[in-house]
C-alpha cells in the first residue's frame, strides 16, 4: 500500500507530505483547490510522461516521493529484481522533473529507467476516472482479469510454455528442411568436390611444409655447383694435399740437422693439412645434403600446387581444404539421413502443436465459463449505480486456427447501455460517467484478483448523488477491505464512508502574492463539518451539519 506521499516545487504544491493509512481515504476540497496538481504529481512517481510546465514557478525542479509498504511477494519485488534493485521494507519511488523538462527516476534511491518505472507503477497503484483513458484501454489487460477472475493464470502460463515449444519446434522442422533442400540442389557439386577432395588427401599444415621443403631444394640447387668446385679443389686432383704431405715427410727426414729451423714449419704444414681434411669432410656432408633427385622436386612442386589450386577452386586456405572436405560430406549425409531426420522433426512438431490446440481449446472452454460468471458479478453490481438498464459482457471470440502465446481468443469487455442498442466495447460505448460507474463495479469484483494493490479513484461520482453517490460509497468502502483505496471525490456519501479524510485546500502565501496547495487530514470529530459543506455549500447551515451527522453514522 501507499504509505507516504512527499512532493517538492509541482506548480502550486511547494512541501507537501501525506501519510496514508489501508482501507477507504479519501481527498475532499473547493474545486480548483488541487486536487488534480496532487493526482498529477502523483502519477509522475508512478512513471508518467514528465512536464517541464509541472515545475512550480521559479524553480529549478520539482520532485515526487512515493514510499510504499508491500507483501514479500507482491509482483512488484520481482520487476525489482529483474532491475538489480536489492530488497528492502519499502519501496520508494523518487522522480525528479527538471525545468528544462528533463527527468530522473530512482527506485530505493537506485537510478532507474522512465520505462521500468511505469512498469514499477502499474504493479503498485491503479488510477481511474470518469475521462482516464489508460483504464483498461488495452484488451490485453481484459484478458488477464477474466483469467485473474477464473484463477487461470496457470493454465494460461502453461498455453504460453506450449505455444513456444510449438514456435520453436516449428522453427527446428524449417531449419531443418532448408537445409535439406540446400543440400538436395548442391548435390551433384558436393558429389564432385567429395570424390576429389578425398583423392587429394589434404592434410594438416602440408602446404607449409612443402613450401619449406620446396624452397630447401631450389636453394640446394644454386649452391652445389660452387660447393662441388670447392671439393674438388682441396680434394681433386688439384688438390695440394699431396704436394704438402711429401713436403712434410722431406722435412722431417732432416729435423735432426736443423731442428730450431724445420720443426715450427712442420708444425704449421701439419696443422694445414688437418684443417683441409676438415673442411674436405664438411664439403662432403654438403654434397651429400644438396643431392637429390630431380623428380622428387618435380613431384614436391606438382603437390603443392595442385593443392593450391584446390584452395582457389573452393574459395578457402590449404588448411582449410580438410575442413570442408568433412563438411561437404556431412551435407551428403545430410542428403541421405535427412528425410529421416526431417520426417522426427516433423512428428515432434506436430505433437507439440497438438498439446498446445488441446491446452488451448481447455483454456478457451473455461474462460467461457468464467466470463458467465463474471458477467454475472458485475451485473449484480450495475442496478445500485444507476446502470439498471446496461448489461456487461465479456466478448470471446476464439479462432482455433489461428492462436498465439495467450490462447485462441480474442478477449473484451463490452456493455450495452440501453436495451435494443447495440452492444459495443466498453471504452467506446460507455460516456465518460458511466465509464468510471462500470470499472468501480469491475474493482469490486476484481479486487483480489488482478488488482494492483492501491486503487485510485478520480471523481468517479461525478454527476450522481443521492442513492446512486451512496452506492458508490458503499462499494469503495467494501473494495477498502481487500486493496488500499484513495478517492477523490465531491460526494459527501462517500466522504462519510472513509476512515481517512483528507482536506485539500489553496492557502495565500508572501502576503497574497502566491498561493500553495496544502492537504491536512481531518480529525475525526472535525469531519462532519467538511461533509456539511460538501452538502451545503458555502454556507453551512445547522440542517447541512444534521445531515452531515446522519451520514457519518449511517456510515459506521
Amino acid at each position: 500500500m501507499l504509505a507516504r506521499l512527499s512532493i517538492r516545487d509541482i506548480v502550486l504544491i511547494d512541501r507537501l507530505d501525506i501519510d496514508f493509512a489501508s482501507g477507504l481515504s479519501v481527498l475532499t476540497g473547493e474545486t480548483g483547490a488541487g486536487k488534480s496538481i496532487l493526482l498529477d504529481a502523483f502519477a509522475l512517481a508512478l512513471g508518467a510522461r514528465g512536464d517541464a510546465a509541472l515545475v512550480r514557478q521559479g524553480a529549478e525542479q520539482g520532485q515526487v516521493t512515493a514510499a510504499f509498504e508491500l507483501p514479500p511477494r507482491h509482483p512488484a519485488r520481482a520487476l525489482m529484481t529483474a532491475n538489480d534493485i536489492p530488497a528492502a521494507d519499502e519501496i520508494i519511488l523518487r522522480r525528479v522533473q527538471f525545468a528544462d523538462g528533463r527527468t530522473r527516476a530512482f527506485v530505493n534511491d537506485q537510478p532507474f529507467s522512465a520505462q521500468a518505472l511505469k512498469a514499477l507503477g502499474a504493479a503498485l497503484v491503479e488510477i481511474h476516472g470518469q475521462h482516464d483513458e489508460r483504464a483498461l484501454v488495452d484488451t490485453v489487460a481484459h484478458r488477464r482479469l477474466l483469467d485473474a477472475y477464473g484463477d487461470l493464470e496457470a493454465e494460461a502460463g502453461e498455453v504460453e510454455r506450449l505455444w513456444n515449444e510449438r514456435r520453436t519446434r516449428a522453427g527446428a522442422v524449417a531449419a531443418h528442411r532448408a537445409e535439406v533442400e540446400r543440400a538436395q540442389r548442391e548435390a551433384d557439386f558436393l558429389r564432385h568436390a567429395v570424390a576429389e577432395l578425398e583423392r587429394l588427401a589434404p592434410q594438416p599444415s602440408e602446404e607449409t611444409m612443402l613450401a619449406d621443403k620446396r624452397a630447401a631444394m631450389m636453394q640446394a640447387e644454386k649452391v652445389v655447383g660452387d660447393i662441388r668446385d670447392a671439393h674438388d679443389a682441396v680434394a681433386g686432383t688439384q688438390s695440394p694435399v699431396p704436394m704438402l704431405a711429401a713436403a712434410v715427410r722431406r722435412l722431417e727426414r732432416r729435423t735432426a740437422q736443423a731442428p730450431a729451423l724445420i720443426d715450427p714449419a712442420v708444425k704449421s704444414l701439419d696443422a694445414a693439412l688437418a684443417a683441409l681434411d676438415e673442411a674436405r669432410g664438411h664439403l662432403d656432408a654438403a654434397l651429400r645434403a644438396a643431392d637429390h633427385d630431380p623428380d622428387e622436386l618435380e613431384r614436391l612442386e606438382e603437390r603443392l600446387f595442385a593443392l593450391r589450386a584446390a584452395a582457389r577452386k573452393y574459395n578457402v586456405p590449404v588448411d582449410g581444404l580438410n575442413a570442408l572436405a568433412g563438411q561437404h560430406a556431412a551435407d551428403l549425409g545430410l542428403i541421405d539421413a535427412g528425410a529421416e531426420r526431417l520426417a522426427a522433426l516433423e512428428a515432434a512438431a506436430q505433437a507439440a502443436d497438438a498439446q498446445y490446440r488441446q491446452a488451448a481449446a481447455a483454456l478457451s472452454r473455461k474462460r467461457k465459463k468464467a466470463a458467465e460468471g463474471l458477467d454475472r458479478a458485475v451485473n449484480g453490481e450495475l442496478r445500485p449505480l444507476k446502470l439498471e438498464r446496461a448489461k456487461f459482457l465479456t466478448e470471446i471470440a476464439s479462432e482455433p486456427e489461428a492462436g498465439g502465446p495467450h490462447g485462441i481468443d480474442r478477449i473484451e469487455f463490452w456493455v450495452q447501455t440501453n436495451p435494443g442498442t447495440r452492444p459495443g466495447p466498453l471504452m467506446k460505448v460507455a460516456s465518460g460517467g458511466e465509464l468510471a460507474r462500470f470499472l468501480l463495479a469491475l474493482k469490486v469484483v476484481l479486487a483480489d484478483r488482478g488488482s494492483a494493490s492501491t486503487l485510485v479513484f478520480d471523481e468517479v461520482d461525478t454527476g450522481a448523488g443521492g442513492a446512486v453517490a451512496d452506492a458508490i460509497g458503499v462499494r469503495l468502502a467494501r473494495l477498502s477491505r481487500r486493496a488500499q483505496v484513495i478517492a477523490v471525490t465531491h460526494a459527501p456519501q462517500v466522504a462519510a464512508r472513509a476512515q481517512q479524510h483528507y482536506l485539500i485546500s489553496k492557502s495565500a502565501l508572501d502576503k497574497g502574492a502566491r498561493v500553495a496547495t496544502r492537504v491536512a487530514e481531518i480529525a475525526s470529530d472535525k469531519r462532519r463539518e467538511e461533509i456539511a459543506r460538501m452538502l451545503a455549500g458555502a454556507e453551512i447551515t445547522a440542517e447541512a451539519r444534521a445531515a452531515a451527522e446522519r451520514l457519518i453514522k449511517a456510515a459506521s
